[in-house]
């Protein structure tokens, strides 16, 4: 019988797979506050369209990452 939480790690990655997938190749969803229909939304612009959850995160982990690795290897 198989470990309650390689099930458990096996289901996550089963449902974030798709959704890295997602935020990788279209980075932008719906806006949900306006549903494309507010000119004036401040959260898309008036775009109808935002940036994913996922995108600003990885952004983010990318910009940690990026900040806290030096560009020159000899300084570190």
């Amino acid at each position: 019988m198989a470990h309650p939480l390689l099930l458990a790690s096996l289901a996550a990655l089963a449902l974030l797979a798709p959704y890295a997938l997602a935020c990788a190749l279209v980075p932008f969803g719906a806006c949900t506050r306006c549903h494309a229909s507010d000119p004036l939304c401040r959260a898309c612009d008036g775009t109808g369209r935002r940036v994913r959850l996922g995108r600003r995160a990885w952004t983010y982990l990318r910009a940690l990452h990026d900040h806290a690795t030096p560009t020159n290897p000899k300084e570190g």
